[in-house]
Formats: C-alpha cells, structure tokens, sequence
C-alpha cells in the first residue's frame, strides 16, 4: 500500500495528531538505529510488568515492550487513531505477541484506562494533546508504586522552554522528575509520583 505525502502538512503546528498516512516514518531501519527501542527502554522495562505504551502509533516501542515483559507481562497499546491499531495488529496477529498486547483505542478527550501499570510511555505525543497536565494526571493516578513514566518530546516540535513548561505541568500532577536520560533528537524526562520518589 502506497502512502500519500501530500498530507504531510496535517503535521505541522502544536496538538495536530500524525496521520496514519505517514505511519511508515515512525517505524523504519533508520529509526530503529538511531532511537533503538531495547536500548531505550532496557533501563525500565522488566519480565511481568504491565507497561501502557500512551500514544503507539503502529507500534514502534510496542513490539519490543512485549518481547521484554515477556508472556508473564502484559502491555496496554493506546492511540487514538483506530488506523494506527489496525497497523499495529497487522503485525501481531498469529504471533505469541498476540496475547501479550492489549490494544485500546482512547477516547478523543482522556485515556480510557484503568489497569495499573509499572511503567508507561510517552514518547514525541504528548505536545499533540490540548491538556497535557489533565492527561498527566491520568498517567499518575495509573501508575503503581515505583512505577515510572518515560517522557520524550522531539526537539524540532517543543522547545526548551516549552519543554520545561510541560515538566511544570507534570509536577501539579504530583509527578517528580528522577532523571533525565540521553535520546536522540529528544528532550527527556523520567518521571514518578513524588510520594513514591525516594
């Protein structure tokens, strides 16, 4: 199936969500070499956890979160493009993925999840979304003791400043930032519950 281009401008601006259209460019060999999905998520991401991948696209994280939580975890896949699904399950169906994989398709205006989770992530999403401290607040409140969120935002979309607005944002919904680690083209934060930060 041939994708369009031509609806790359759908892209640009603050809260526009990636068309499905040009779902091949979040997940292709040159990505996967530069953002290396096991290298990144290795720090968080153990056998049993129940991970929530918040905004997977199709899938890119998804896959190697379910190879790493293994057939003892479970991993939540939500977006809120039923397209961005149906390329996902294209590529889990008949494998033992299969059973480990959750998808849900959110609702326009939250998450729609009440599963606890040990660790969830956000990655180049969250500027998509009108109410980020709102969807914050639901990530935290998901969170289990412990629990982490890995946080990315691409450079090229927020700035630093807007980026530490965000982190502002994140600190009213009683999340505390633990460390800041290196990604390529991203801003980055890890975050917990400040009751639950050491």
């Amino acid at each position: 199936m041939e994708f369009n281009d031509k609806k790359g401008s759908v892209m640009k601006g603050k809260n526009r969500v990636c068309p499905v259209e040009l779902s091949g460019g979040l997940d292709n060999v040159i990505r996967r070499w530069l953002q290396n999905p096991s290298k990144l998520l290795r720090p968080y991401v153990r056998q049993g956890m129940t991970a929530l991948d918040f905004g997977c696209g199709p899938g890119f994280f998804t896959i190697e979160m379910a190879k790493m939580v293994g057939t003892s975890g479970r991993v939540i896949a939500c977006d809120l493009q039923d397209g961005m699904l149906q390329k996902l399950r294209g590529k889990i169906t008949g494998s033992e993925l299969e059973s480990i994989i959750t998808l849900h398709k959110c609702p326009a205006d939250r998450i729609g999840v009440s599963e606890l989770v040990d660790f969830a992530l956000i990655f180049y999403m969250l500027h998509e979304v009108p109410d980020q401290e709102k969807y914050l607040k639901e990530i935290a409140a998901l969170l289990k003791p412990n629990g982490k969120i890995l946080l990315v935002e691409p450079p090229f979309h927020v700035s630093k400043s807007e980026f530490k607005a965000t982190l502002n944002k994140a600190k009213a919904a009683q999340l505390a930032m633990v460390e800041s680690p290196k990604v390529f083209m991203g801003r980055t934060a890890v975050l917990a519950v400040s009751d639950h930060h050491e």
